[in-house]
């Protein structure tokens, strides 16, 4: 279970140490954001003030080694390969194609892939998973960001498709699965829990009755642990920590619809591959 220790201070939620890779979750505090928001809010699209969010985007970036690579998350499973600051291009079927910087806008996807050293992925959540992939060696990194709905349509596996395709002779892949929503907070009807067992009887395990008819309470971190020990990852660590509940540090959709986002952020340390 991940500790509330980084080297980073606007990071102060990680796991455990990576060769080769620096990452970690924001909290709530260290920002200027008032209101539902407080303080330290990092997107732009949940009403707060754009000042403020930029002010606190500008508070973390102080701390890293580049500008955070933002995207627009959909809650699909569009991944983006980061080849340069503000430069990506869109990975499908483990293929890069090429594509142009982003200016005005974040491409829309929910993951992001890098083997360039300093180039600082993000993703934003208030209960969805975050989940960094990485070899062990630290030579390839991916962000991705997994809701239910990008957990079932396979988010985590375009991820590790993406990776395995730009790093083949890596053998070994680790995870960590950050903060977000705990079973005991997460209701959900059955469409939910089908979007999974159809697809895998075996995640039965992971629903438990809920209190109403037609409900079920959801483990999504232990959902989202099973693709990956399926997908042939053994190194996977989830923080255990639930966002709902932890009202102090983290934001949670759940808990107050009008709320701020948490950032997990990941970079690599090199060399960079050719």
């Amino acid at each position: 279970m991940g500790g509330m220790t980084s080297e980073t201070p606007m990071l102060p939620v990680s796991g455990a140490p990576w060769k080769g890779v620096s990452y970690g979750c924001t909290t709530r505090s260290g920002g200027v954001s008032v209101g539902p928001w407080e303080s330290l809010n990092l997107a732009l699209h949940v009403g707060d003030d754009p000042q403020a969010v930029e002010e606190n985007r500008r508070r973390l970036a102080a701390h890293l080694p580049a500008e955070p690579f933002w995207l627009d998350q959909v809650h699909g499973k569009g991944v983006v390969e980061v080849v340069a600051p503000f430069t990506a291009r869109p990975v499908t079927g483990g293929v890069a194609s090429p594509y142009g910087a982003y200016e005005s806008a974040p491409p829309q996807a929910d993951a992001a892939i890098t083997t360039r050293p300093g180039v600082v992925l993000a993703v934003l959540t208030a209960d969805c998973i975050p989940v960094v992939i990485a070899d062990a060696d630290g030579r390839a990194l991916g962000v991705a960001h997994a809701g239910w709905r990008g957990l079932a349509a396979g988010v985590l596996e375009a991820t590790l498709e993406a990776l395995r395709a730009r790093l083949p002779d890596a053998s070994v892949w680790r995870a960590w699965i950050g903060p977000c929503i705990g079973q005991a907070r997460f209701e959900v009807g059955d469409e939910v829990r089908l979007a999974f067992t159809e697809q895998d009887p075996v995640t039965q395990q992971y629903f438990s009755a809920g209190g109403r008819a037609g409900k079920w309470q959801a483990d999504i971190a232990a959902l989202a642990r099973h693709r990956l020990l399926t997908l042939g990852l053994y190194d996977v660590e989830v923080s255990g920590l639930c966002t709902y509940q932890q009202a102090g540090l983290f934001y949670s959709y759940r808990r107050s619809s009008v709320s701020g986002r948490m950032a997990t952020l990941a970079w690599l340390h090199g060399p960079e591959l050719p």
